[in-house]
C-alpha cells in the first residue's frame, strides 16, 4: 500500500484518532464507576432512586 507523500500525515492522523478514541472509552469507565460509588454511598445513607416509583402528585 503506497500513502505517497502524505503517509507520515495519515498514520498521524490514525494514531491521534486511536488516542482519543481510547481516552473517551477509559473516561466512560472511570465515570460510570464514580456514579456507582456515588450511589451506593447515598444508598447506604438511606437515600433511594426514585426512577422507579410514581410521578409526585399522582393518584394512582
Amino acid at each position: 500500500m503506497d500513502l505517497g507523500q502524505h503517509a507520515s500525515f495519515i498514520w498521524a492522523s490514525y494514531g491521534a484518532l486511536i488516542l482519543v478514541l481510547l481516552a473517551l472509552g477509559l473516561w466512560l469507565v472511570l465515570d460510570g464507576r464514580r456514579y456507582q460509588r456515588a450511589l451506593k454511598d447515598f444508598e447506604e445513607r438511606g437515600i433511594k432512586r426514585t426512577s422507579g416509583s410514581s410521578p409526585v402528585g399522582s393518584t394512582d
